[in-house]
C-alpha cells in the first residue's frame, strides 16, 4: 500500500505538533484492543499528558501510519517525532529503563521485592518448572491489581526475585506493587490454587447500607457523597446533599487527599459499585457503595423520595 500525500502530511502534523503521539484504537479512556490498554498504562505511570489518535476512527489513518512507520500494527508510539515501536518493544524499553529515559522520566526502581513463598506453594511452581524446560516463572500485577502467575521465557529485561527457592520474574511497575507479598496454597471447588495476601492492594470497597450511611450524614460525619446516575434521573429522585458525578465533579475528586471519604450510589447498585471501584483503583483508601441504590434508600429511609 502506497501512501498518499495528504495523509503522510496529516501524520507528520500530528507526530511535528506533540511530543508523544501514541497511534493506538479506542482512547486511552476506553482502549479498543490488550496492546492498547497495555501501552496507555505504561505511558500513564511516566508521563501526565499526552496526545493519542484513535485509528478506528480514520480508515486512512489506521493504514497510512503503518506504510507511514514501515511497521504492520497498531498502536504505535512516538517521542519527540522518533518511532519506537510498537506495545512488546514499549514493554521493553520501560523494563529497561530506556523508556524512561526518552521520556525525561526517573530511572525505574528495580530493587527485587521480597515475596514470601510457603513451602507447599514453592513447591508447586518447582514442580511445574521442573516438567517445563527453559520456561521460568512470571508474575504480573495489573491495574485491577489482579495477580497472574504464568510460564513464559525469561526475555533479559525483567526483575528477578529469589523466592523460598524460585526465581520469580516480572516488569518493573509488578515488583513495586509486589512487595512484601505472601503466597500460599488454598483449595476451592475450583481446585488447587494460590491464595495471594499483598499489603500494598487498595483497600476494598466499602458496602455501606442505608441506615448507615443515614446515621453518618445525621452526626455530620466528614464524607463526600456523589450521584452516577444521569441528569433526568436526578430530577425524578436524589438524596439531598448529593453531588453529580460529572467531569467537573471528577476532577473535585482527584483534588480530594487519598484517605477522603467518598460514597457512592445510583438507581440499585451497578453503576455506582462500578464507579466506586474506579477510585479506589486510583490510590483512594476509603470508598464506599451506597447497597441498592436510592431504591434502597427511599424504601428504608426516606419515603418521600420517589421510586421509580
Amino acid at each position: 500500500m502506497s501512501l498518499d500525500e495528504a495523509t503522510r502530511q496529516r501524520i507528520d502534523s500530528l507526530i511535528g505538533s506533540n511530543r508523544v503521539v501514541l497511534f493506538m484504537k479506542g482512547t486511552p479512556q476506553q482502549p479498543q484492543c490488550g496492546f492498547s490498554a497495555t501501552t496507555v498504562g505504561i505511558l500513564d505511570t511516566l508521563v501526565p499528558d499526552y496526545a493519542s489518535v484513535n485509528v478506528l476512527e480514520d480508515q486512512q489513518i489506521r493504514e497510512g501510519i503503518k506504510v507511514y512507520s514501515d511497521w504492520p500494527t497498531i498502536p504505535q508510539l512516538y517521542i519527540d517525532q522518533e518511532f519506537m515501536g510498537g506495545c512488546d518493544v514499549v514493554k521493553q524499553m520501560f523494563n529497561s529503563g530506556d523508556l524512561h529515559t526518552a521520556l525525561g522520566a526517573e530511572a525505574p526502581d528495580r530493587t527485587p521485592p521480597e515475596i514470601a513463598l510457603s513451602d507447599e506453594a514453592a513447591k508447586m511452581m518447582r514442580d511445574v518448572l521442573d516438567g517445563q524446560p527453559g520456561m521460568a516463572a512470571h508474575l504480573s500485577i495489573d491495574a485491577r491489581w489482579q495477580h497472574n502467575f504464568a510460564l513464559g521465557p525469561v526475555e533479559g529485561h525483567e526483575v528477578k526475585s529469589l523466592a523460598n527457592g524460585v526465581d520469580i520474574y516480572m516488569d518493573v511497575v509488578t515488583a513495586q506493587k509486589a512487595r512484601g507479598m505472601k503466597v500460599e496454597v488454598t483449595e476451592s471447588l475450583q481446585g488447587t490454587g494460590f491464595r495471594i495476601d499483598n499489603p500494598n492492594a487498595p483497600p476494598a470497597v466499602v458496602q455501606m447500607d442505608a441506615a448507615i450511611l443515614k446515621a453518618a450524614l445525621d452526626a455530620g460525619e466528614a464524607l463526600h457523597l456523589f450521584d452516577v446516575r444521569a441528569q433526568d434521573e436526578r430530577r425524578r429522585a436524589s438524596i439531598d446533599g448529593s453531588r453529580m458525578l460529572d467531569e467537573e465533579t471528577m476532577a473535585f475528586i482527584q483534588s480530594l487527599p487519598k484517605d477522603t471519604k467518598l460514597v457512592f450510589y445510583c438507581h440499585s447498585g451497578p453503576r455506582s459499585q462500578q464507579a466506586a471501584e474506579h477510585f479506589r483503583l486510583l490510590g483512594y483508601t476509603e470508598v464506599h457503595h451506597l447497597v441498592g441504590g436510592i431504591d434502597a434508600w427511599s424504601q428504608q429511609i426516606d419515603p418521600s423520595v420517589p421510586r421509580y
